[in-house]
């Protein structure tokens, strides 16, 4: 389940570019309440980009905004209450992370959800009953 980080250089601490994706990922297998579980630890994943600040807008204007996106199959935080829970840690993980000067505006988090069969590790292809077996027989 990969989780893309974009960011203008300058907004994270020195440590925030390192700890910024273990963070999300623990804080994306804690709202999915699989915690302990190796097949959903074992499929999340991502990547952090770094960019010049000059590469960022929001609203037309250069502007620094951190951007995370987040992109699962459809049954993945399934509950308007468990995207309530990651976003507010994914809010929390960015601002501990950056700057001083950073402002939660300048944060935005995304969810993108892939439709049933849309998601695949390997060559294996995945349903949302698929992955659901593959979770629960992991968390036996």
């Amino acid at each position: 389940m990969p989780i893309t980080v974009t960011a203008p250089e300058g907004v994270f601490i020195p440590a925030g570019e390192r700890e910024i994706l273990p963070r999300l990922s623990a804080a994306l297998i804690e709202a999915s309440d699989a915690t302990g579980n190796s097949f959903f630890t074992a499929i999340v994943g991502g990547t952090v980009h770094i960019l010049p600040p000059r590469h960022i807008y929001a609203g037309g204007a250069n502007r620094p905004v951190v951007m995370v996106e987040l992109k699962l199959p459809n049954i993945a935080l399934g509950s308007i209450e468990a995207r309530k829970i990651f976003i507010a840690a994914a809010a929390r993980i960015v601002g501990e992370l950056c700057v001083p000067s950073h402002k939660p505006e300048n944060t935005w988090i995304n969810i993108v959800n892939a439709p049933d069969g849309g998601w695949g590790i390997g060559d294996r292809q995945y349903t949302g009953d698929a992955l659901i077996a593959a979770a629960t027989a992991a968390a036996r």
